[in-house]
This record gives structure tokens, C-alpha cells and sequence, in this order.
């Protein structure tokens, strides 16, 4: 059994240095997990690029390449290097990072064909941003032939299809950066477009032939330089604090409960040092109601109750007590309740299993049943109920029409049954489902039961679809969830990634930005236990040192130190900052969330009310944790602040 005690880890009251990774200090190769190179930091600037791995068809297009959730890579970082193993379409690589100066990244890269005849070209890609690079030059390095400038602005087509050129490497050149891939030896290289960001700039070098013998393999020892002006231009930041917008509670989390030996301390730890509004927990439905003849509300009520079960309502009960509103959602169903008993077929890249038709109405029963016992044995009485990421089928798959059906059906019934469980409108597996909501929209009947509308984070983060999802709740009037909230669904499988501060900044980024374009009630992390942990150490992802915070969790404490009131709107005028405010208007308490992308720079912030005349000053980032910094003045609603490099700040007023 779970045991919630209180007391043990005590409520940090100030920040704390955190341990930094150690990088060199004058460059920085940003590696994503499934290894490619995302850019290198100069003096904290970073000079856009990404490499990958490609597999090219012989008409040019492009089979497979190294990309978020294609792969199921290992990657560990030591010091200034990165090492990530992986393989995809037929072949498998291994490829080693490290930064050896500034602005120079080595890699050493080694590929073996798997399989027999694969019939791609395996190339190692670099594409380069259109808007930076169409007007310069690149110049060819130890080129056999020919002129070694070519102007960027005239490269057209695929570099599949252009005339292959054999040389040691090309430097990309502009005013205002360069980038330079060098190669150990002299390869074949092709230049060209591709279809990547609106058509970048793209350099292929060939590592293996098309239709390539299973056990042929290759080895690239690559060097990449990078260099150019670092942007320390100042941010305009104005705070419409006299607009006030929609509510916003506080962070929120998902408690979902899946390792009962790390989870406990986790979730404690979570518990005394952060402040959290919302939490998201688990209906086990399939331990709840295996059988279909069975009675669960009787078994419940006559004490057999299945442990995952009891698990999960104590968990609830004990998020209530500190004053969490509570949502449940269903991920596994029984076998029972969908279509095929657990045994259908899928077509490739089919999840899940919809419900069976013929037995909603036992279906209905069984979910109230359970919220029903929640209520009367612990107390709780859940504010909503979903069916998780049920668009893509995780694990109740669910079409538009049969979602809005459900929320009919079911909310009405919740009503039956004396419970003011709300339905959560949406919760899908990412904010591009957008057309999942789109048949309850149109629905009044449905509409009638929906207490809020629900996206979880994991892709769809252009300022188009975040203010899509913030639109469609003030239509309906109703609250905004991040149901859940992170960057990476697969970084579970290579948990070394949590550490890097790339990962941590992007996520507070993206956070900050979901404030300020969808202006959520709440945004709940995925998930304040050990899995996708806050924390390292005390065995979580096999770390046997202390428990303790990393950068992402005092992000997060840091983004708690909102105060419930209303996001007020904010805008800023440099393209890598962000920023958002909250306000509690009555209680004279305020919050701005400036996130920086880059290097240190300059920040005046106006539109301050007119009663604030001083700011708190909290920074984390890859060496502190929500420390606090030498207050500034507000004069005349503005104050002048400087933004650390590659940071997550927060100007504070008022009593919080």
C-alpha cells in the first residue's frame, strides 16, 4: 500500500545551485536524443542547423530520416560528449558528439547496413535555414573541381537529384554566420533543397550506396564549426495588466501510478515543494470491472478491492486534502468493453480499441460506479472524467462523432447517477487533434456536459494551433487544460535527456508560451512521479545518489509562483524571448515569466500597475534553481531587468 506522509522533505523557501553538466565552456552542440544536431551555442547564441541521418528512394525522396518518436534510441552523456545509438529503416548507427571548441563540435559516426538491398541512398544530411542562408555563399572545401563558390539564393531542387561533387567539405557563409562541415577524408557530396522548414538549404554526404549488402558499413569523422554575430539586443516587454484575460489556477499535475517502489517519494517530494492546482489521475478501469457479470460497486463496497484500485483512489483522496481539484481519466479498458474482446486485429499504426457499441449502457455503469465509490469511500468527488488521448487510441480509441456521443451519453448519465462529474472535452494526444473536437462543437446536447475543453503538449506548438485551442474554449466558455504538459512522449526511453538543460528551457518555453497564446487554467505536468521525473537520484531511472531537483523541477516551482488570478496580456518584441504575465488584481499580486533562448540581454517591462513599485527577481537555469536576484524599481509602470543567458526569469510583486 502507498503510504502519503507528510513532513519529510521540507518546502524550499529559496532556490539552490544546481549541479551543472560539464560542457565546454566555449561552444555547445546542442544533440537532440535520436542524435541529431540541432544547432551549436556560441557565447550562448545558437547558430541554427540540424543534421540527421537520411535514407533517400532513387527518385529523390526521402524514405526515412532521424526525427522525434521515429526511433528507439539510447543516448548518455559524459561530460562534453554525447553518445547515441539507434537504428531505423534497415540500418543501425552509433554516433559520438563532443565539443572540442568554440564553436566546434566533432562527430564520429559510424553505420551498418542491417538488412539486405536497401533500396536508399544513406546520407548524412545538414539543412541549413532558408532566411539565414539564401543570401550567401557556400564554398567548397578541397573540392576536385570547378568553382568553389556557389550563391546559396541559386540552389534549386532536390540534393538527391543535383550533380554529386567530391570534396573534403563546404562552408556555408553569410554576413552574419558560417557554418563549416569538414570530413576527415574527401566524400561525395550533394547540394540542394529540401522540404524541411519551408525549403532549407540542404547538404547531403554519402555514407552508404543504395541497395547496400546487409553487414556493409561506414565510419564519418565530421567536424563542425560554427560561428557568427551574437544577438544581445534588448526585449520590449509591456504587460496589458489593465485587460485582464481568462483565469489561471496554477500548475497542475498527472499523477498516474506505475512504479509503487519510486513513485511514493517522488510524489511526496513534489507535494511539500510545489504549489499545485490541478491534478490529473488514473480510473484503472480494468483491474475496477475485469469481468462483465461481476458487480465492482458491490465488490468495492464489501471491501475487495483490487491494490491498483485502492492505489488510485488513495492517491486522489490525498490530492483532494491539499486542495488539488481533481480530474479522472481512463487509459486501459477491460477486454469487455471494446470491440473484439482485446483480441481485433490492428492495421500498422492503429492504437487502441473502440468501445463496443452494444454495451454502452454497461460501459456508463461501470465508469459511474467507480466515481460513485470514490465519492463515498474517499471523499472525492471528481470535477471531470475523460478516456485518454482516445483520438489517437491510448488505449480507448474513439472517432470525432463517437467522442461527441459519448460526452452526450455519459454526461447525462453522471447526472443520473447524482455526480457533478463534467465531461473533459478533447483531451487528445496533441494540439494538432484539432478537428477531433469539431462534431461536439457543433452539438448543443453534447455541449451541455462539457466543463472544459483538454489538449496534451507533445506536438503542435506553432502560435497558429495554441491559439486554436484557446479560441475554441472562450467560444464555448469554458476552461483551457493542458491535460498533459512536456515536450518528448518517448523521452521515457532515454531519461538521460531530462538532464540536458536544451530539454529543460524548451519545455519552460513552450510553457510560457502556451500562457500567453491559449491562456490555460491550468497546465499539468507529465507527471509529478517518478516517471517522467522532476527529480533524479533515489533509484529513479536507475540513479542511486539522493533525490534531488533538477533544472525542469524548479522551472516548474518557479512557473508556480503565479498566483491564481488571470492571465493578463503580455507581448514582447524579440523573437527569442517569450513571456507571460498573471495578476491577482484584488490582492495586488503579480507575476512576469520571461524566457531566454540566447544570450544575456537587456529587458524593460512596462505596463506595470501603478501600485507596484518594486520587483522580486527569480532566475533558474543550468546552474541555478529559482534563485533569487537583487530586486529592481518600477517607475512609471516600467522597470529595467537583465535576462541571463539561456534562463527562465521571473519578476515577482506583491506577497506570493
Amino acid at each position: 500500500m502507498l503510504r502519503w506522509s507528510r513532513g519529510i522533505a521540507k518546502v524550499f523557501a529559496a532556490g539552490a545551485a544546481l549541479v551543472p553538466l560539464p560542457v565546454a565552456a566555449a561552444a555547445q552542440a546542442e544533440v537532440a536524443a535520436w542524435g541529431n544536431l540541432e544547432g551549436v551555442r556560441i557565447e550562448e547564441h545558437r547558430i541554427p542547423f540540424e543534421t540527421g541521418i537520411c535514407l533517400q528512394r532513387p527518385d529523390g525522396s526521402e524514405m526515412v530520416r532521424t526525427s522525434k518518436e521515429r526511433q528507439r534510441p539510447r543516448y548518455e552523456r559524459e561530460g562534453p560528449v554525447r553518445r547515441v545509438a539507434s537504428s531505423l529503416g534497415g540500418i543501425s548507427f552509433r554516433q559520438t558528439v563532443e565539443d572540442v571548441g568554440r564553436g566546434t563540435a566533432a562527430l564520429d559516426l559510424a553505420v551498418v547496413a542491417d538488412t539486405q538491398g536497401i533500396p536508399a541512398r544513406i546520407t548524412f544530411c545538414v539543412d541549413l535555414p532558408s532566411e539565414v542562408y539564401s543570401a550567401g555563399l557556400a564554398e567548397w572545401i578541397g573540392a576536385a573541381e570547378g568553382d568553389d563558390n556557389v550563391p546559396l539564393g541559386k540552389v534549386q531542387g532536390s540534393a538527391t537529384t543535383a550533380a554529386e561533387r567530391r570534396a573534403q567539405g563546404i562552408r556555408f557563409v553569410t554576413d552574419s554566420q558560417q557554418v563549416e562541415i569538414r570530413f576527415q577524408a574527401p566524400v561525395s557530396l550533394r547540394l540542394g533543397r529540401s522540404d524541411r522548414n519551408g525549403g532549407s538549404i540542404r547538404l547531403e554526404a554519402l555514407i552508404l550506396p543504395e541497395n547496400s549488402a546487409a553487414g556493409d558499413s561506414a565510419r564519418k569523422e565530421i567536424t563542425i564549426r560554427a560561428d557568427g554575430v551574437i544577438d544581445r539586443s534588448p526585449v520590449q516587454v509591456h504587460v496589458r495588466s489593465t485587460r485582464p484575460g481568462r483565469a489561471f489556477d496554477g500548475v497542475g499535475g498527472n499523477f498516474r501510478l506505475q512504479n509503487p517502489e519510486l513513485d511514493p517519494q517522488v510524489i511526496e517530494y513534489n507535494l511539500e515543494n510545489l504549489r499545485v492546482a490541478w491534478a490529473r489521475v488514473e480510473l484503472p478501469w480494468r483491474q475496477w470491472h475485469p469481468e462483465e457479470d461481476m458487480d465492482p460497486l458491490a465488490e468495492a463496497r464489501a471491501g475487495r478491492l483490487h491494490p491498483r484500485v485502492r492505489q488510485a483512489m488513495e492517491m486522489a483522496r490525498e490530492l483532494k486534502l491539499r486542495g488539488m481539484t481533481v480530474v479522472v481519466s481512463i487509459w486501459f479498458p477491460p477486454d469487455w468493453a471494446i470491440v473484439g474482446g482485446g483480441e481485433a486485429e490492428h492495421e500498422p499504426g492503429e492504437h487502441g480499441d473502440p468501445l463496443d457499441p452494444a454495451k454502452m449502457a454497461k460501459i456508463y455503469e461501470s465508469i459511474a460506479d467507480y466515481l460513485v465509490f470514490l465519492k463515498e469511500a474517499y471523499g472525492v468527488e471528481a470535477a471531470m472524467f475523460s478516456f485518454n488521448e482516445s483520438d489517437l487510441g491510448i488505449d480507448v480509441r474513439q472517432t470525432a462523432e463517437e467522442h461527441a456521443a459519448l460526452i452526450r451519453g455519459l454526461g447525462a448519465y453522471f447526472g443520473e447517477r447524482g455526480l457533478a462529474t463534467g465531461m473533459l472535452f478533447g483531451d487528445t494526444s496533441d494540439a494538432t487533434a484539432m478537428d477531433f473536437i469539431v462534431p461536439a462543437m457543433r452539438d448543443p446536447e453534447a455541449l451541455r456536459y462539457v466543463d472544459a475543453v483538454s489538449f496534451h503538449s507533445w506536438r503542435g506548438w506553432t502560435d497558429e494551433i495554441l491559439s486554436y485551442w484557446g479560441e475554441a474554449a472562450r467560444q464555448l466558455n469554458v476552461p483551457l487544460l493542458v491535460g498533459e504538459g512536456s515536450t518528448d512522449a518517448g523521452a521515457w526511453r532515454y531519461p538521460a535527456i531530462f538532464s540536458e538543460p536544451a530539454f529543460a528551457l524548451e519545455e519552460i518555453q513552450l510553457y510560457v508560451r502556451m500562457m500567453a497564446l491559449a491562456q490555460p487554467l491550468s497546465i499539468l505536468q507529465w507527471q509529478l512521479t517518478s516517471d517522467y521525473s522532476l527529480l533524479v537520484g533515489g533509484g529513479v531511472f536507475g540513479d542511486s545518489s539522493e533525490l534531488r531537483p533538477t533544472q525542469r523541477f524548479w522551472n516548474l516551482k518557479q512557473l508556480a509562483s503565479s498566483p491564481r488570478g488571470f492571465h493578463l496580456p503580455t507581448t514582447c518584441d524579440h523573437p527569442l524571448v517569450s513571456c507571460a504575465a498573471v495578476g491577482n488584481i484584488a490582492a495586488g499580486e503579480y507575476a512576469v515569466h520571461l524566457v531566454n533562448d540566447g544570450a544575456a540581454r537587456g529587458a524593460v517591462v512596462s505596463g506595470l500597475p501603478p501600485e507596484v513599485s518594486r520587483l522580486r527577481v527569480f532566475v533558474t537555469d543550468s546552474n541555478r534553481g529559482m534563485e533569487e536576484l537583487e530586486s529592481v524599481p518600477v517607475v512609471d509602470g516600467s522597470a529595467r531587468v537583465t535576462l541571463p543567458a539561456l534562463s527562465f526569469t521571473t519578476l515577482v510583486a506583491g506577497s506570493q
